[in-house]
């Protein structure tokens, strides 16, 4: 079976949580004698060292089966394909491949529009499409977020998005459902990291048949070793992830300037993560404000360490020096990689009550919840977690086993397997499925 992953980035070129997780999912798939994954991953102009005249789609690095899309001119107002070339090329490349399965992580950067080219292309392929978020229904940044009040939304519709759009019209997203929603017809079978998902899907509008809960998984960086130590106080925590207004760095400093406002300060916060360059002006300010603010206290009087971005093989040296995981999320967050991480090494989570952080950490059992949003909920469960006696080691002890890449490359396994491709308008279906081609490797 010839399988053709589709990821909106390359994670050596730009860290995402998609990209990590279809990378993974490459490399798992590498390792099945009975399967042959591509990785189609796309790069834009932040990657221009890329990019040659007459170039679309160009090999990585000289990696076996790892290729490039070049991506330009993309419409991010429809999520449209770019330039016509580039489309042409990825037909081409669909020619040339001849996948048994095509499988979107994304359709960013590459365009809705080329879910109906590969079902074209490709009649007897089997189409798959991961939700790591939920751009298809919301175009503030998938985080279905309302961008008047910052709470959550728990459904789109014309008046709703026109609220958070106001420079658009109703009708704009009117006609932006019915686009995204013809292009998502082409699509055999979706997936969705965390089961809460579906619910919102469904309600959106997808055949509930149609979607299907397969759970990321990554490779064990713990090297099976866990990171449990006899410390008499469990008073550090990290914070582990990108630096902007969604991942709530700024509620975690708040909280902190809460709890040395109330004199308490028997704790340590360790910050990893970059891209605060992404935030928001007013995150940005305020993230910045607090450091300059603590890199002018005495050292023994500050208690939040920043300590930059890392690579997955750091992450040992960095869980070793914290007791707690926050994730201090303002959006439900489709599955929180993070959280994996935290328990590859016997590390107890506290984090919002919301999404995949509520579906996957038990309050009380294995990690702690506060309420979204709320510096003083967050504070109180720090104030917790450092001062009473015996709740780390009741909570440690509950860590469950993060879900591995063997895990997900069976989930994913089975579907690709699954019924033949069903009946899209205008596009002629297929009678049966091929018996998988054996076209030459591409280097």
């Amino acid at each position: 079976m010839k399988v053709l992953l589709i990821s909106p980035f390359h994670p050596e070129l730009n860290k995402g949580g998609s990209q990590q997780v279809c990378y993974e999912l490459f490399e798992g798939l590498k390792k099945r004698s009975d399967v042959e994954p591509i990785l189609l991953a796309a790069a834009d102009q932040s990657c221009a060292f890329l990019f040659k005249s007459g170039a679309r789609i160009t090999g990585f690095d000289q990696r076996q089966n790892e290729f490039v899309f070049l991506s330009r001119d993309y419409d991010f107002l429809w999520h449209k394909a770019g330039a016509p070339e580039l489309v042409e090329a990825y037909i081409e490349f669909l020619g040339l491949v001849r996948p048994d399965v095509v499988h979107f992580h994304h359709f960013l950067l590459f365009g809705l529009d080329l879910l109906t080219a590969t079902r074209r292309t490709l009649p007897d392929a089997r189409i798959v499409l991961t939700f790591h978020e939920f751009v298809a229904i919301c175009d503030a940044d998938g985080h279905l977020v309302r961008r008047t009040d910052g709470s959550l939304c728990d459904h789109a519709s014309s008046v709703r998005c026109y609220q958070c759009f106001p420079d658009r019209t109703p009708e704009h997203f009117f006609m932006r459902e019915m686009w995204v929603k013809r292009h998502l017809a082409a699509v055999d079978i979706f997936t969705v990291p965390s089961a809460f998902m579906i619910e919102h899907f469904v309600r959106w509008g997808l055949d509930p048949s149609k979607i299907v809960h397969v759970t990321n998984g990554q490779r064990d960086y713990s090297c099976g070793a866990s990171l449990i130590d006899d410390r008499a106080r469990r008073n550090r925590f990290g914070f582990f992830g990108q630096l902007i207004d969604i991942k709530g760095i700024q509620l975690l400093l708040r909280a902190v300037r809460r709890l040395r406002a109330e004199g308490f300060t028997d704790f340590v916060v360790e910050v990893n993560g970059a891209n605060l360059q992404y935030a928001s002006e007013a995150c940005r300010n305020e993230v910045e404000g607090f450091f300059e603010e603590e890199e002018k206290l005495p050292f023994g009087q500050r208690v939040v360490v920043r300590n930059g971005t890392y690579q997955v093989d750091q992450l040992r040296q960095r869980m070793a020096r914290v007791d707690w995981c926050v994730v201090p999320s303002m959006w439900r967050e489709a599955f929180a990689l993070v959280i994996s991480e935290a328990w590859m090494f016997g590390k107890p989570v506290i984090c919002s009550n919301v999404g995949a952080m509520a579906e996957r950490v038990s309050h009380e059992v294995d990690g702690l919840h506060f309420e979204m949003g709320s510096e003083d909920g967050l504070a109180e469960a720090m104030r917790r977690a450092a001062s009473e006696t015996g709740l780390w080691e009741r909570l440690a002890a509950n860590v469950p086993r993060p879900p591995t890449r063997e895990d997900m490359v069976n989930g994913f396994r089975a579907i690709y397997e699954t019924e033949p491709p069903v009946a899209v308008p205008g596009i002629a279906p297929a009678a049966a499925r091929h018996a998988p081609r054996h076209s030459r490797r591409l280097d």
